[in-house]
């Protein structure tokens, strides 16, 4: 008997009780496996740069989920994880965000894990605020 994805996604369901599908848990391995490549990253001094470690994080985790870079940048790794490169702040951010939720309630997490999952909740609290985000307009 051939078990296909939809076998998959259904016992996923019927174990965990929420909506959450396959592509969920590789969509959070690939924003974790982006955090954590970019955080290691040296640091640059010019948008070019920092454009070219982003391809080549995007790169490796293509490589480890067997997508395109193109595909696993558009559905496999969060804006926010690459914004916050972008902009200079997520090797900072990761390390004291992990920090803090593990030592508040996410000690069951990797730290890298619980530093994304920080970072991600951040992302929607400012979204969800008068003038935040435009989920419309990608990032």
């Amino acid at each position: 008997m051939a078990v296909g994805s939809e076998d998959v996604n259904e016992h996923l369901r019927s174990i965990s009780g929420q909506p959450f599908t396959a592509k969920d848990f590789r969509t959070w391995g690939g924003t974790v496996l982006a955090a954590i490549a970019l955080s290691q990253m040296e640091l640059v001094d010019s948008q070019a740069a920092a454009k070219r470690n982003v391809v080549t994080a995007v790169e490796a985790v293509s490589r480890m989920l067997g997508n395109t870079a193109a595909i696993c940048r558009k559905c496999y790794i969060h804006p926010a994880v690459i914004s916050r490169y972008m902009d200079g702040t997520l090797a900072r951010m990761l390390k004291a965000k992990a920090d803090s939720e593990i030592s508040n309630h996410l000690h069951r997490f990797k730290p890298e894990e619980a530093a994304v999952l920080a970072l991600l909740r951040q992302e929607l609290d400012r979204r969800s605020e008068p003038g935040g985000f435009d989920v419309g307009k990608g990032g």
